[in-house]
């Protein structure tokens, strides 16, 4: 059984003013042409699926094209659970229509997935809360999935029947999991599993999240799964949430976070993107291998001491969207930050690095002088801010605001 991994697709996600919706576009197309070359299967998208509850229409039609071509109409199962980002509602309400295809959603971790079979043979034969059984099509062994979509802790445990606080979420899962895992996942079948929380194995560094990523481990929210939490009868743990392609475990089974097609903050520059592909017999260890996703831009961070070598370096590197650091004397002028925003269109922000900020804004002081009276306190923030004088036209129009405020 050949099966693909992939995660965090967080469509509709902007990177400041910059939206992505064209690279998603060629990323999600690159994705479904690894999946017709390496001859899929089965394809698991681990949640996060958009970057909101409400994405915009053009990520919505996105989505449902690119997982109609990943079906091949309904040759291919394709399975997709809700993540943190998502509502689990808005995932699930296509199902009628999504299961003509072969695509399976589950938005919450107690979704029974309706029975179903096409006329590719591709069939839904059992089916209770946090699992199902599918036969593939050519595939004589079925696949059991055990799932479990992002939920936070409260309500993980009252779908497990469990409202107290006396047993710990982790405990409760798996005991549930090796339930459900001792019933039906036998070495007769491929068994995997497909989540969307936050795993590590036991006595390691706790992973850290992404930036500008919701967070899991915040009050009210799931806890630390242990990757020894998993049944033993689990071949393949496909994971969403981490951007960053890791390996939580490969020991008894390979527990796996695909990691985000794209680059969605500087915390990920320089990063490689990836797919997972997922060998995997009745009875045997998953042999799985990393797929790196070429069409994406990279994002990249720049530490230049002067604007001539800034804009070299931006011309070597226009493929690229920038975070570039100016280290200067004193602060960049209106010439400098153009020739800047001429050499590259891609700069997401220019920070400034001022050496000797008293030297390079006279007047500046560390505190602030709350004597000063509200013009003057605005200037100092905004050379402060935005290491230039504010225009005419910006003073006229602060204190326009200022006299509206003064006659309310």
């Amino acid at each position: 059984m050949r099966i693909l991994h992939t995660s965090d697709w967080h469509l509709g996600k902007h990177l400041n003013n910059f939206s992505r919706h064209a690279e998603q576009e060629e990323v999600l197309k690159e994705i479904t042409e690894i999946a017709d070359a390496q001859q899929v299967d089965v394809v698991l998208i681990s949640g996060d699926l958009f970057d909101a509850y409400n994405p915009p229409a053009e990520s919505t039609e996105l989505f449902y094209k690119t997982l109609k071509k990943l079906s091949s109409n309904g040759k291919r199962a394709v399975i997709a659970i809700a993540g943190n980002h998502d509502s689990p509602d808005r995932i699930e309400a296509p199902d009628p229509l999504a299961r003509e295809c072969g695509i399976i959603f589950a938005g919450y971790p107690n979704t029974i997935v309706p029975l179903f079979e096409l006329d590719s043979g591709l069939k839904a034969e059992h089916s209770e809360e946090g699992f199902f059984m599918l036969r593939l099509p050519g595939i004589s062994e079925p696949l059991r999935v055990l799932f479990t979509p992002y939920a936070n802790e409260y309500r993980l445990k009252i779908y497990l029947g469990q409202s107290g606080q006396e047993e710990e979420l982790r405990n409760l899962l798996k005991k549930k999991w090796k339930e459900t895992a001792d019933i039906y996942c036998d070495e007769k079948g491929v068994n995997i599993m497909i989540s969307h929380l936050l795993f590590m194995k036991r006595g390691e560094a706790i992973p850290e999240e992404p930036e500008d990523e919701k967070p899991i481990l915040h009050i009210g929210g799931a806890q630390i799964i242990y990757s020894d939490d998993i049944p033993e009868q689990i071949q393949y743990t496909a994971l969403g949430h981490l951007h960053r392609r890791q390996t939580v475990s490969s020991s008894p089974s390979p527990v796996i976070y695909s990691g985000s097609p794209v680059a969605y903050s500087f915390s990920e520059a320089n990063q490689n993107k990836y797919v997972q592909m997922i060998e995997v017999y009745p009875g045997k260890q998953a042999v799985f291998t990393s797929i790196e996703l070429c069409s994406c831009k990279k994002l990249l961070r720049k530490r230049a001491e002067n604007v001539e070598e800034a804009v070299k370096w931006l011309s070597e590197h226009q493929d690229a969207l920038i975070e570039l650091t100016m280290v200067t004397e004193t602060f960049l002028t209106a010439d400098d930050r153009k020739k800047l925003s001429l050499a590259h269109i891609g700069i997401v922000s220019i920070i400034p690095e001022v050496k000797n900020l008293q030297s390079a804004t006279p007047g500046y002081q560390n505190n602030i002088d709350l004597t000063k009276d509200m013009e003057s306190l605005f200037v100092d923030f905004f050379k402060h801010n935005k290491g230039q004088q504010p225009n005419e036209d910006i003073l006229n129009l602060f204190r326009e605001i200022l006299s509206v405020e003064d006659s309310n």
